[in-house]
């Protein structure tokens, strides 16, 4: 990873785009943990459409890490570590995530990370693409997001914050499970309706 964000999990931007998103996933995140028990839906599966393509590949899991000066990894490391019962574990993290964790947007990266099996074609051909765009599209708002695709490594930050993250709601992921990055560039992205002026 060669840019400061990709290195500390956020970018620099003050783009009203990024605000608006992430003020946007923080409220649909909330939604999924109090009323769908942590399960993903449309707004936090976005469709992958690689550049030139004519139509998506298919949806991926994005986690909403904290950047991290406000990281929670070693709290979700923690709870993992109390209980070998996938179920409470679960149910811990559902507590966790659903009370004040998605409270305030401005604690949160703005690179989005998605797991992928080991070996995964899926996940070989977003890296080779090197950009995509990820398409969010719930709750009568839909974002399109261009992004630069990194490969996150064991220890980044965000590589570690994800891995935390899904291992309490899957603790049968492999340790070589592959994690990416989507850094967004918010000049070229969108959102449909737009920012309110």
């Amino acid at each position: 990873m060669t840019t400061v964000a990709a290195a500390l999990g956020s970018s620099y931007s003050d783009h009203p785009l990024r605000d608006m998103f992430l003020k946007w996933q923080c409220r649909v995140r909330q939604i999924a943990m109090r009323e769908n028990d942590g399960r993903p839906d449309d707004a936090i599966m976005p469709a992958v459409q690689l550049h030139g393509a004519d139509a998506p590949m298919g949806h991926i899991i994005t986690v909403l890490n904290k950047a991290t000066a406000y990281s929670v990894t070693a709290e979700l490391t923690h709870m993992a570590a109390k209980t070998n019962d996938p179920a409470q574990r679960r149910e811990q993290a559902l507590r966790f995530l659903s009370a004040t964790h998605y409270q305030k947007h401005r604690e949160f990266s703005d690179l989005l990370t998605a797991t992928f099996p080991p070996g995964s074609p899926g996940a070989a051909a977003i890296r080779e693409a090197e950009r995509c765009r990820l398409i969010f599209d719930a709750y009568s708002q839909r974002f399109e997001l261009d992004c630069k695709v990194w490969r996150l490594a064991p220890h980044n930050p965000l590589y570690q914050a994800t891995w935390a993250h899904n291992f309490l709601f899957n603790p049968a992921l492999p340790p070589d499970t592959e994690i990416l990055g989507f850094e967004p560039d918010w000049e070229a992205s969108g959102a449909e309706p737009g920012i309110a002026r």
